[in-house]
This record gives structure tokens, C-alpha cells and sequence, in this order.
């Protein structure tokens, strides 16, 4: 898969993406992560890639003709053509079922937004997917885009070690729960003893009890993930 990333920030990349999961992928060839300078499109001495919005008001807002034109350039420098995404707090909230909807696509560019965020003729002109990764605000896109990455790569066949890790993590498509508790050596630590059944070697009683566990721990603390069934039992939803 092919990620391009537009940002006013692209030094803020380079410690992310040598992180070992990440750099593993790249190295590999599974993934590649393509920085793109939005100041690389201006066409003042200034660079200037803001102005004032009009109508008043604090702030900056990013500039249509800059920002759609590197779009536009990005486009072009691959035969493959990608899903544009914007990271604002105004998008669809990001999730599991999304992040596996992403994870079909073969080339997805990210628009990191800064200061007011753009121009709203971005969105009128481009039509982008805009994505959120919850309800609060940060400095810009750049940590937003890193989120997106991070677990779209993790969907990437090969990526993981195991494939099962993908199938067991909250709220994956088989699962849609939380996950349940891990635990691994030593056996005992200051008073704290690992569960016997996971000593047991019995298989299919360690996934009943995982099960339950996920099921409690998504009831105490995610109820919203559950229903529940006419026998007063919870279910995932």
C-alpha cells in the first residue's frame, strides 16, 4: 500500500516511520510512506500557504489553489489513484470497520489541516473522505495521520508476525469486543497469580474463559458494544 502524506510538518515523520513495526513493513516492501511540503506549491517568495479568513474572525485558514494543486500534483505521480483523505475534527470518526474499509485501498493520501483548518472549497473542489480520530482537539493533521497509518498497516497482510493478533485485538472484525486479559511470566508477583485455566493446557476451556473475559471487561466498561438478547444475556452487537 501507498500512503501520501501532504503536511506543512514532514519532519515530523522520519522518528515515526522508523519505528520497527513501520520500518519492518517499508523495508519489506508492504508499505511505502511518501512525504509531501504543501510549501512546496506556493507560488510567493514567502511561501505563503494561509490567509485570513474572510468574513473576520481569529486564525488562518489553508488556501484552495495552493492545496489543490498539490493534491492535483500528488495525483499524478503514480499510475494508481488515490482515496484523498482529510484529518479534521468535522469527519466521520474513525473506527475498526473503517479502518478495515481503508485497508482495501492500494494508495491513500492524507491531507494534514493546520491552524483553521482549509478553505472550504478543498472539500467542494477535491470531495475527500474526512476522518476524525475523536472528539478533541489537536495541533494538526500530522498526529492524526500517524493514527490512520499505524492501524491500517497493522490490516496489511504480512505486516504482523502472527495473523492471529489481527483477529483477536478489540474491536477487529471478528471480534467487536474488548479484548481480554493477558498475562505471561513470572507466574507470581507480589500476591498477583495468573489465572490457573491459562496453566492448563486444556484449549477450549482457555477460549471459553477468554471469552467470558471479553465479555465482562466489554460489559464493564464498553456496554455500548453489547446487546442484549431476550435471556437478559449480552451479545456483541
Amino acid at each position: 500500500m501507498r500512503f501520501d502524506v501532504v503536511t506543512l510538518f514532514p519532519e515530523m515523520f522520519p522518528g515515526y516511520l522508523s519505528q520497527s513495526l513501520l520500518n519492518k513493513a517499508i523495508e519489506n516492501g508492504l508499505v511505502s510512506v511518501n512525504l509531501h511540503n504543501l510549501r512546496d506549491w506556493t507560488k510567493d517568495k514567502h511561501q505563503s500557504v494561509d490567509d485570513r479568513p474572510f468574513g473576520g474572525g481569529p486564525g488562518m485558514v489553508l488556501k484552495v489553489d495552493t492545496t489543490v494543486e498539490c493534491v492535483e500534483a500528488v495525483q499524478r505521480m503514480a499510475e494508481e489513484p488515490a482515496h484523498v483523505a482529510v484529518l479534521t475534527p468535522s469527519g466521520r470518526k474513525l473506527d475498526q470497520r473503517i479502518v478495515e474499509e481503508l485497508s482495501t485501498k492500494r494508495r491513500i493520501m492524507l491531507l494534514c489541516g493546520r491552524y483553521e483548518g482549509f478553505d472550504q472549497r478543498v472539500f467542494d473542489i477535491l470531495k475527500p473522505d474526512e476522518l476524525s480520530i475523536g472528539d478533541y482537539i489537536i495541533n494538526g493533521g500530522e498526529v492524526a495521520a500517524m493514527v490512520v497509518i499505524d492501524a491500517i498497516v497493522r490490516l496489511i497482510p504480512g505486516v504482523l508476525g502472527d495473523e492471529r493478533s489481527n483477529k483477536e485485538d478489540s474491536f477487529s472484525s471478528e471480534n467487536r469486543i474488548l479484548e481480554f486479559a493477558q498475562y505471561t511470566r513470572p507466574r507470581e508477583y507480589r500476591g498477583h497469580e495468573v489465572p490457573e485455566v491459562l496453566l492448563s493446557g486444556d484449549h477450549p476451556r482457555i477460549a471459553r474463559w477468554r471469552q467470558e473475559q471479553s465479555l465482562a471487561r466489554t460489559k464493564e466498561r464498553r456496554s455500548d458494544l453489547l446487546d442484549t438478547n431476550d435471556d437478559g444475556n449480552a451479545e456483541p452487537k
